[in-house]
C-alpha cells in the first residue's frame, strides 16, 4: 500500500517554498479568487502557472481551492477562474458549491474535483453521496474519532484526506454562521472574521468558542491503517516558518523519526496541541486560546524554521548516462519517464591522466542546488582521453536545466463545450409563500391547521403523532450525525417510515443517500448552503422535493434565481449559527447544570441560547430572532418559522403576526436578507 501524501497548505510564494523543499507530496493553495481564505496572498493567473510549473518539475502536485459558495452575479467570473486553473495545468480543485462541482464536471472533466472540509462529511453516507455525485476525494471532518474515520473510509474507494494538524473550528465545517451573521464576513465564503476565537464565557469559563490546534502526527500510522490517504495540515493564512515546521514535522512522523515538537507549537499554537476528537476525549481539555507566550515564542524559532527551507532540496532521482568518444561527449539525463541529452565539445588527449568512469562520476553526480539527485550513472568512455572539470560541470548543468524545464512543462486540461446559461427568473405563483413551522419539541405544536408542513426533530416524533399529521410531517434529520449514531438513528428512522413517514429535511447531504434508502422525499435545508441557481438545478436534478436557501443570501438574489424545484427561505427564529461535537457547556459546567436550556455569552456580555442534540451536538443559537413578518416575499413557494424554545402561547403570536404581516415591536433581526454580505 503506497504511503499516504503530505499535503500542505501554501498561502503565497514564500510558503510555496517551504512546503515544496520540506518534503511535501502535495500543495493546496487559493486562485485569484473564490477561494475560502480570501485575505491570503495567493496566486493569480501568471503566479498560478508559475506555481505550478515549479511544484511539477519537482514532483509534487498542485489542488487550487474554489472552496466558495458563489452567486449568480459570479459565475461569468467563476467560469473565467475554472479556465485560468485548467490552462495552468492543476491537478484537482478543491469544491464546496455543488455549482462549481458541476461546472468542472462538464468543462473539464480531466481535471480532478476533491471535497472541501466545508462540505462536512461526517459519516458514511455522507462520503458515498459525495462519491456518487463525482467527487474523487473527500476530506473527512475533524470531529471523526479514529474509529468512526476508519468506518468511513472502508465505505468509499476514493481517496480520503484527513487533517492532521492546525486549527480546530468550533463549529463543523460549512454548518457555521457566527461571523456572516454578527458582522457580515462570512466563513463560507473565504472572509470568516473569527469571531468564535473572542472571549465568550460559560458560566466563569473563558473562551468558550476556541479549541486548541490539533496534532494528530503521534498517530499518522493508526490513521493510514484507517484508510486515510492523505494528509492535509491546515493553514493557509499562516507564516511560511510554521508551513516548513509543520510539513518537515509531518515528513518524520510518517516515516517513524523523531520530530522537533517543541518548534511546532512555538511556531503556532493555542495553549499547545489536542487530539481529543481523534481519541473521542471531547472535554474541557481541548479548549485553549492563543496566550502572549504562544506569541512571543515563536521569535525564538523562526530562524532555524526558516533555514529548513532556504536551498533547494533533491527530491527528484535522475538516472544519467555518460558517453566520450574522441569526436564528441555526450550526456543524458532521465526521471523515468522523461529524458534530455546534451552534446559537448570534443575530449583532448590526456597527457598525465585520461578521465576513467570514477571521475567522471564524481563531477556528474554533484547536483547540489538542483532538485535531483542521481539514482544510477552508466558511461562509456573512449581510453587516452579527457576532460576538463568545468567542461563536465556545464554538461550536467545544461542537461539537468533542460530535464527541469521539460518536467516543468505545463500540460492544460481539455474543454468539452459547456457554458452555465443564464437563469430565468422562478415563478411561484403564489400571492404568498405557505407557512410551514419547525418545532424543536413536540409539546410546542400549535396552529396546526395554519401549517402547510411541519418540521419536527426524528427523534421527537412518535406514531401518535405521525398518525395525527400524515404526510404534513416532516422529519428533521439531524445537521450532523456522526458514525457512533448512525445505526440507533437509522432503525427509528426505518420504524417511522413503516409506520407512514413520507419525507424528511436535511441540512447535509447525507440525508439524501439515506432519505432515498428509505423511499422518503427529501426536502433540502439551509445547510445544504444553496446561494445560485447552478446550485437549484443541480438539487433539481437530484430529485429534490424542495429546496430551503441559505440565509446567507440577499432577498434581491432570492427573488433572481432560477430553476423550477419549490424553494423557501426561513423567515422567522432564532438561527442555528454553529455545529458544535464538543459542548462547551457540559466541557465546562456538566449537562446536569445546562438542563438542555444553556446559554453562552459574548464579551459585550450578550446572551446566546445553546439548542441541544438529544446529547450527540449542539447549535448554538442567534441571541435575538430573525423576523420579516411585514416583508414581503413573493416568488418563493414556502417560509419556516423556526422555533427552537417557544412556548405555545409564542408560538400562537408569532403565527398571527405572520399571518397579519405584522412588525414585531421586539428586539430582532433581518438577518442578511436586507444587507450586502462580503
Amino acid at each position: 500500500m503506497p504511503s499516504p501524501e503530505i499535503l500542505a497548505p501554501v498561502g503565497g510564494e514564500e510558503q510555496l517554498l517551504a512546503a515544496v523543499r520540506c518534503g511535501a507530496d502535495a500543495v493546496y493553495l487559493g486562485g485569484q479568487n473564490f477561494n475560502a481564505r480570501r485575505n491570503a496572498a495567493n496566486f493569480a493567473e501568471t503566479s498560478l502557472i508559475d506555481a505550478v510549473s515549479y511544484c511539477h518539475a519537482r514532483g509534487v502536485k498542485v489542488y487550487v481551492t474554489v472552496n466558495t459558495l458563489v452567486l449568480d452575479t459570479e459565475l461569468p467570473a467563476l467560469e473565467e477562474e475554472a479556465d485560468r486553473i485548467a490552462e495552468a495545468g492543476a491537478d484537482a480543485v478543491i469544491i464546496q458549491d455543488v455549482a462549481v462541482l458541476r461546472l468542472f464536471q462538464k468543462r473539464y472533466p480531466s481535471l480532478k474535483r476533491f471535497a472541501s472540509t466545508q462540505t462536512a462529511v461526517h459519516n458514511v453516507d455522507g462520503a458515498r453521496y459525495l462519491e456518487s455525485v463525482g467527487f474523487d476525494s473527500i476530506v473527512l471532518a475533524r470531529e471523526l474519532t479514529l474509529a468512526e474515520i476508519q468506518t468511513i473510509c472502508a465505505s468509499v474507494s476514493i481517496q480520503k484526506e484527513a487533517f492532521i494538524h492546525g486549527a480546530h473550528c468550533m463549529s463543523v465545517s460549512g454548518a457555521c454562521y457566527l461571523s456572516a451573521m454578527l458582522g457580515g464576513r462570512s466563513g463560507n465564503r473565504g472572509l470568516c472574521a473569527q469571531p468564535c476565537r473572542l472571549n465568550w464565557t460559560s458560566g466563569d469559563h473563558p473562551y468558550a468558542l476556541s479549541l486548541k490546534d490539533m496534532s494528530l502526527l503521534p498517530h499518522l500510522k493508526e490513521l493510514a491503517d484507517a484508510g486515510v490517504t492523505s494528509f492535509k495540515i491546515e493553514g493557509r493564512m499562516k507564516r511560511p516558518e510554521y508551513v516548513a515546521a509543520a510539513t518537515a514535522a509531518c515528513k518524520l512522523a510518517l516515516e517513524g523519526k523523531p520530530y522537533d515538537a517543541e518548534s511546532l507549537r512555538a511556531v503556532f499554537s493555542r495553549s499547545g496541541f489536542t487530539d481529543g476528537y481523534l481519541k473521542g476525549k471531547r472535554d474541557g481539555q481541548m479548549f485553549g486560546y492563543r496566550t502572549k507566550e504562544d506569541v512571543t515564542g515563536a521569535e525564538s524559532v523562526l530562524a532555524s524554521l526558516a533555514a529548513l527551507y532556504r536551498n533547494e532540496v533533491p527530491l527528484v532521482p535522475v538516472n544519467l548516462t555518460f558517453s566520450l568518444s574522441e569526436h564528441a561527449t555526450t550526456l543524458t539525463v532521465s526521471d523515468g519517464e522523461r529524458e534530455t541529452t546534451v552534446q559537448g565539445g570534443a575530449p583532448e588527449r590526456a597527457v598525465h591522466r585520461a578521465l576513467d568512469a570514477e571521475n567522471a562520476r564524481k563531477n556528474l553526480e554533484k547536483t547540489g542546488g538542483t532538485p535531483f539527485f542521481v539514482r544510477s550513472f552508466q558511461s562509456e568512455i573512449a581510453e587516452g582521453y579527457t576532460l576538463p572539470a568545468s567542461a563536465l560541470n556545464a554538461l550536467r548543468r545544461e542537461a539537468l536545466d533542460a530535464l527541469l524545464a521539460l518536467r516543468g512543462q505545463t500540460q492544460p486540461h481539455k474543454r468539452e463545450d459547456f457554458t452555465i446559461t443564464a437563469p430565468v427568473r422562478y415563478q411561484s405563483g403564489l400571492e404568498k409563500p405557505a407557512l410551514w413551522a419547525r418545532f424543536y419539541k413536540k409539546e410546542q405544536i400549535a396552529c396546526e391547521d395554519t401549517f402547510e408542513k411541519m418540521i419536527l426533530p426524528a427523534e421527537e416524533i412518535d406514531l401518535d403523532l405521525l398518525a395525527q399529521l400524515g404526510k404534513k410531517l416532516i422529519a428533521q434529520l439531524p445537521t450532523v450525525l456522526f458514525p457512533e449514531d448512525e445505526p440507533a438513528f437509522g432503525a427509528k428512522l426505518v420504524v417511522l417510515t413503516n409506520a407512514g413517514l413520507s419525507s424528511v429535511w436535511a441540512n447535509n447531504s447525507y440525508g439524501i443517500t439515506l432519505g432515498r434508502r428509505l423511499g422518503l422525499t427529501v426536502h433540502g435545508g439551509y445547510g445544504l448552503n444553496s446561494t445560485n441557481t447552478e446550485s437549484v438545478r443541480f438539487y433539481e436534478a437530484e430529485g429534490l422535493g424542495s429546496l430551503t436557501l441559505s440565509f446567507e443570501l440577499s432577498m434581491s438574489a432570492i427573488k433572481s434565481l432560477g430553476g423550477t424545484l419549490p424553494r423557501g427561505v426561513v423567515s422567522y427564529g432564532y438561527l442555528p449559527l454553529m455545529q458544535l461535537r464538543n459542548c462547551p457547556i457540559k466541557a465546562s459546567l456538566g449537562c446536569a447544570a445546562c438542563g438542555q436550556a444553556g446559554t453562552l455569552t459574548d464579551r459585550m456580555q450578550v446572551r446566546f441560547p445553546v439548542e441541544c442534540d438529544h446529547y450527540r451536538t449542539v447549535s448554538l443559537l442567534n441571541s435575538v430572532p430573525l423576523d420579516i413578518a411585514e416583508r414581503n416575499i413573493r416568488a418563493l413557494d414556502h417560509q419556516i418559522l423556526y422555533f427552537t424554545r417557544e412556548s405555545q402561547e409564542e408560538i400562537e403570536a408569532v403565527t398571527a403576526r405572520f399571518l397579519s404581516a405584522e412588525r414585531t415591536e421586539e428586539a430582532h433581526t433581518t438577518g442578511l436578507y436586507y444587507r450586502t454580505l462580503l
